[in-house]
């Protein structure tokens, strides 16, 4: 066994080899396309939009190593940007007019079930067949191991947002599905219901070709999951993600939220019990080859369970000491010989921040990893930055060396309202995203 730990002093500004959404449905990581910007946009242009297919995966290939160096943002004069701004203006948040700041995008409510709305809309805007999702998953917003491992099913040929339920489905969740008008995946499912749900509930979806997933307990709906999502990209993935589902692992878990939405590893759980049956179902298919990446240090799952996992394959830990630095764990993380992990460790991306006391918000945005900035899972610590993140944005500050708009930049989604998130919190995020003067002049003459 491997055990990575990636805290954020210990980051390295390594080339970033991030791996994105495809619309491959075999899901083949050694097949993506590593084309450059430019030939990227080309496409754009030939086609009107961007493929997964053609997603840049090394943006830094035409930089030499000088420019390289610059823009990952690890050189000695980034440190200035590595801690909390010292003189604050106290009057910033009085008569504001605005929720969005020009590094910020904040989706502003903290109804989860309004927030699987917002972040459908947002990602979906079904104007026209190239943006209409294929299936909608409905999935319950009370448990959250179900909606969470429910999220492998975002990506493709699902291409779907996850929308809540909470017992029941209600009017602006039929409202949203009526909007969207998903056009279904391969096999023609418009609505895929997952988790327990009333047979007077799925009533109200005769409209649709809906399919359902149910399970008495989260790992055997895991498992379901996973044998679902196989099913559709006509095989099974060696690797794979293992994480608690005991309540007192939620935040580390749901770190694998993005990533599952983004790429074809699923989610498989484990507690503090040892690995259940479905688990071992599950990883028994992989003949031995499994490549388990395992979310949490030794206090969130045991080594005993480790050594269990053994026998399926290589076990690897992601791990961090707390929420916010598993976050920067799984963020940062790469493992070169499978292509496995987002590996954020230089500038130009997007982020999205949650605050840890809002954790169901974070699952219903996951899909914001699957299209637009591809971006991952960022804990706020009960909504407030502390000294890991501070270090880790550092890192990854944007830099030009001639003009601002050559880029990198990055960007943020920010959820929930001011109370879970506050404006000055976002205030200080937007100027640790914004692009700077490579030379330390800030924007310089620009």
């Amino acid at each position: 066994m491997k055990t990575i730990t990636l805290l954020t002093s210990a980051l390295v500004g390594s080339s970033l080899l991030m791996a994105g959404c495809t619309n491959d449905t075999e899901g083949d990581h050694e097949n993506m396309n590593h084309h450059g910007q430019e030939e990227a946009e080309e496409h754009m242009e030939d086609n009107g939009e961007m493929s997964h297919d053609d997603m840049d995966h090394n943006q830094t290939t035409d930089m030499d190593q000088d420019d390289h160096q610059n823009h990952s943002g690890v050189a000695a004069d980034k440190e200035q940007y590595a801690n909390e701004p010292s003189a604050f203006n106290e009057g910033s948040e009085q008569q504001l007019m605005v929720s969005n700041t020009k590094n910020i995008t904040r989706l502003d409510d903290d109804n989860p079930l309004t927030m699987s709305i917002m972040v459908s809309q947002m990602i979906w805007p079904s104007t026209h067949e190239e943006n209409q999702p294929g299936t909608v998953i409905l999935a319950p917003l009370n448990e959250w191991q179900y909606s969470l491992a429910a999220l492998t099913l975002v990506h493709h040929p699902n291409d779907g947002p996850i929308l809540y339920y909470d017992e029941e489905i209600n009017e602006d969740v039929m409202n949203e599905l009526n909007r969207l008008q998903p056009k279904g995946n391969n096999e023609g499912i418009e609505v895929l219901v997952v988790g327990n749900i009333e047979e007077t509930e799925l009533d109200k979806l005769t409209e649709f070709k809906i399919k359902t997933i149910q399970a008495a307990n989260p790992a055997a709906f895991a498992q379901k999951v996973e044998e679902e999502f196989s099913k559709t990209i006509d095989h099974i993935e060696e690797a794979v993600i293992i994480g608690s589902m005991d309540e007192s692992a939620k935040e580390y878990t749901i770190t694998a939220a993005n990533w599952i939405s983004h790429m074809n590893e699923s989610l498989l759980y484990v507690s503090s019990d040892g690995i259940p049956e479905e688990t071992k179902e599950a990883l028994a298919l992989r003949e031995g080859t499994a490549k388990m990446y395992v979310l949490g240090s030794e206090n969130v799952i045991r080594d005993e369970v480790i050594d269990e996992l053994n026998e399926y394959g290589e076990v690897e830990r992601i791990e961090g000491n707390n929420a916010v630095s598993q976050s920067i764990a799984m963020a940062s993380y790469k493992d070169e010989s499978t292509d496995f992990g987002w590996g954020i460790t230089e500038p130009g991306h997007g982020f999205v921040f949650a605050s840890t006391a809002s954790a169901e918000l974070a699952i219903t945005a996951a899909p914001f990893a699957h299209l637009g900035k591809h971006a991952p899972l960022i804990w706020l610590d009960e909504g407030q930055i502390k000294d890991d993140l501070y270090q880790y944005l550092a890192k990854v500050k944007p830099v030009f060396h001639h003009d601002p708009t050559e880029g990198p930049y990055n960007h943020g989604y920010v959820l929930g309202e001011f109370d879970t998130i506050s404006f000055k919190t976002q205030g200080i995020l937007d100027e640790k995203l914004e692009i700077v003067s490579a030379d330390g002049d800030g924007h310089g003459n620009h």
